[in-house]
C-alpha cells in the first residue's frame, strides 16, 4: 500500500551509485541476539505478521484456485475475518502507529505520509515517490523517516506495545516495521553511498524493542543468517529478509514474546497492476507456509504459538490513463498561490498541499481564508468524492459537488457500531449513514467508522485545513506525486481502501471489535500471563 522507505532506499541507490557499484562497507555489529522473557518460556509466543496492501478478494481468489495452501490452511484452522477497518489516511506511516498504539491519528499523531508542519513551516514527506523526494531533499526526507518519525513526530504521551511489553517485563522485536518506538537503545549504520551524498550522520541513536532489524541499516543477523540485505534487495527491505530473519529466530530458539514481522513486497505489486495482482500472493503465501514449517509443520506451528495475520490497507483500482484518472489539485486551485514542491513556505504562499495518494491535505498558512471557500474551488470536478474541515468544534463534510452537507461532533445523542457517541446534523447521505432516529443508531455504509476516522485526521495535527478525498479510480496529485494509472492506489476512507483482512490462528480469542485500532489491547491480552 505505501510508498515505503524500501522505495526511498532504493531511490538513493538509483541517485548516487555508478556503475559498478561497491557493496556497502562493514558496519559495526548489534550486540548478539539474546531474548529471553523475565516472565519465562511457558506459554505462546505471539507473531504478528503484517502483509502489506493484503486484500480478502485477493485470499479468496487464490483459495479458489487452489493457489493458497498457507492461506487456506489457516482459514481453515483460524478465525478469518474479511472486514477488519484500517485507519485513516490509509497510509502506512498513519496505519501502523494505529495498529502499534491503539490509537487513531489525533492520539499517534502521524497525519499521513505527507503532512504540513505549521510550528516547523515545512512539507514533512517520510518518502512518497522519486520526483518528490528530490524536490524537498533526499537529507530531510530520510531524516523525517529515520529519526523524526519515531523519535518526535510519534506523540511521546501515547505508548506504544514494545514500551508496554517492556514495562511488564515481556520481550519483544520488530524486523522491518517503520513504527518500532521502545525501550532499548540502537544504533543505525548509515552507508558511506548514502551518508555523503545525503549529508547524514554515520550513526543515527534510536530506540526499540529488544530485537530491532531495520533492513541493512539494523542488521543484528548479519552474521548467524543469509539476508537479503545488498542493493538488489533493496536494502533488506524485502519479503526474504524479513521471513528469513523470523525462521532464524524460531529456529534457534529465540523468539521473542512478541515479534512484528513486515512484509513489503506484495504492496509494490499492487501499485503497478492494481488489485488484481496474483503474483504478489503467491509468493507472500510461500513466504507464510515457509515461516510455518520451520516449526515443523503449519500444525506445529498453530500449537505453538499465535499467529495474527493482516493486511493494512486495501486497494482500488486505477483507471488508465485515457481515462483522465489525476486530479491535478494545482490546476483546480488555480487562483490561489500553492507552494510548489521544494519551495520555502513564505508569507506570499496561500495554500500548501500534501498529497497521499487518494487523499490529500490542504492547509492555508495561517490566512484568513474560508475554506469553505476553498473546497468550492474544488466543487467542478466530479472525480472528488468528500471534502471535510473543521470549525467551531463541528466537523463539516460535503461531497465533491458540495451540494448536501452534514456536520457532527463527538458526544450526542445517537450511537454507533462501536460505541460511540455522535450529534448530527444535516444529511447522513453524504457520509452514508443510516440513522435510527428513535433508536438513536447508526450504522455505516460505504466509509466504515468514518465519523471517527475523518475526524482523528482533522484533528492529527494542528493548523486549518482541509481533507479531499478522491472518488474510487482516481487519484490526487500535486506538480510531482508518484500516480499509478491503471494501477492501484488507497489513502482515502472509502471501504475499498479501509476494509482488510485478519486471520487469527493458534488461539479463540478475539478483539473486540474490527478495527486495527483494536489490535493492541487484544495483543496485550493475549500476552498476558
Amino acid at each position: 500500500m505505501r510508498t515505503k522507505m524500501s522505495r526511498l532506499l532504493l531511490l538513493l541507490c538509483v541517485l548516487v551509485i555508478v556503475p559498478g557499484c561497491h557493496k556497502p562497507e562493514q558496519k559495526p555489529k548489534e550486540d548478539r541476539i539474546q531474548l529471553q522473557s523475565m516472565e519465562g518460556t511457558g506459554s505462546k509466543k505471539v507473531i504478528y505478521l503484517l502483509i502489506d496492501s493484503l486484500m480478502s478478494q485477493a485470499i479468496d481468489r487464490g483459495i479458489e484456485r487452489n493457489e493458497l495452501p498457507a492461506f487456506q490452511f489457516l482459514t481453515k484452522h483460524g478465525q478469518y475475518y474479511k472486514n477488519m477497518v484500517s485507519s485513516f489516511p490509509t497510509m502506512s506511516v498513519s496505519i501502523d502507529s494505529s495498529l502499534l498504539t491503539g490509537t487513531y491519528p489525533d492520539g499517534h499523531r502521524i497525519p499521513g505520509l505527507t503532512w504540513y508542519s505549521a510550528s516547523e513551516k515545512t512539507v514533512v514527506n517520510y518518502g512518497t515517490g522519486p520526483m518528490e523526494v528530490m524536490k524537498h531533499g533526499v537529507n530531510p526526507v530520510l531524516t523525517d523517516a529515520l529519526l523524526n518519525l519515531n523519535g518526535s513526530h510519534l506523540n511521546p504521551r501515547v505508548p506504544t506495545i514494545y514500551e508496554d511489553l517492556a514495562r511488564r517485563g515481556q520481550t519483544a522485536g520488530s524486523i522491518n516495521g517503520l513504527i518500532y518506538r521502545g525501550t532499548k537503545k540502537h544504533t543505525l549504520t548509515i552507508p558511506a553511498w548514502i551518508q555523503r551524498p545525503a549529508s547524514l550522520p554515520r550513526e543515527m541513536e534510536v530506540t526499540g524493542p529488544d530485537l530491532l532489524a531495520l533492513g541493512a541499516l539494523l542488521n543484528p543477523f548479519e552474521d548467524v543468517a543469509n539476508l537479503r540485505d545488498g542493493i538488489t534487495g533493496r536494502m533488506g527491505f524485502n519479503n526474504t529478509y524479513s521471513v528469513e530473519a523470523a525462521k532464524y529466530l524460531i529456529r534457534t530458539n529465540q523468539l521473542p514474546d512478541f515479534l512484528f514481522v513486515y512484509l513489503p513486497d506484495l504492496d509494490q505489486k499492487m501499485h503497478k497492476h492494481g488489485p488484481g495482482e496474483r503474483k504478489g500472493v503467491k509468493e507472500a503465501d510461500r513466504h507464510l507456509r515457509s515461516l510455518l514449517e520451520e516449526f515443523g509443520s503449519m500444525e506445529d506451528a498453530l500449537r505453538q504459538a499465535v499467529f495474527v495475520i493482516a493486511g493494512d490497507s486495501g486497494m482500488t483500482a486505477i483507471l488508465p490513463a485515457r481515462d483522465n484518472p489525476i486530479i491535478e489539485l494545482p490546476s483546480l486551485l488555480g487562483d490561489y498561490r500553492v507552494l510548489r514542491p521544494g519551495e520555502q513556505v513564505s508569507d506570499k504562499t496561500d495554500l500548501i498541499l500534501a498529497v497521499n495518494e487518494t487523499m490529500a491535505y490542504i492547509y492555508t498558512n495561517g490566512k484568513d481564508k474560508p475554506l469553505r471557500t476553498i473546497a468550492e474551488s474544488l466543487s467542478s470536478d466530479s472525480r472528488i468524492d468528500l471534502i471535510a474541515w473543521k470549525e467551531h468544534g463541528w466537523v463539516h463534510a460535503v461531497p465533491g459537488n458540495m451540494r448536501q452537507e452534514i456536520r457532527y461532533r463527538p458526544d450526542g445523542p445517537f450511537i454507533d457500531t462501536y460505541g460511540q457517541a455522535w450529534a448530527i446534523e444535516g444529511d447522513a447521505k453524504v457520509m452514508d449513514l443510516t440513522i435510527d432516529s428513535a433508536g438513536k443508531t447508526i450504522r455505516y455504509g460505504h466509509y466504515p467508522d468514518g465519523l471517527r476516522r475523518l475526524s482523528a485526521a482533522l484533528h492529527s495535527h494542528e493548523g486549518e485545513f482541509l481533507v479531499v478525498t478522491a472518488k474510487p479510480g482516481y487519484e490526487l496529485a500535486d506538480r510531482s506525486s508518484p500516480t499509478h494509472k491503471g494501477g492501484g492506489g488507497h489513502g482515502a476512507l472509502r471501504s475499498e481502501e479501509s476494509l482488510v483482512p485478519l486471520l487469527i490462528c493458534g488461539t479463540d480469542r478475539k478483539p473486540e471489535h474490527l478495527r486495527i485500532i483494536d489490535l493492541k489491547p487484544f495483543l496485550l491480552e493475549l500476552l498476558s500471563r
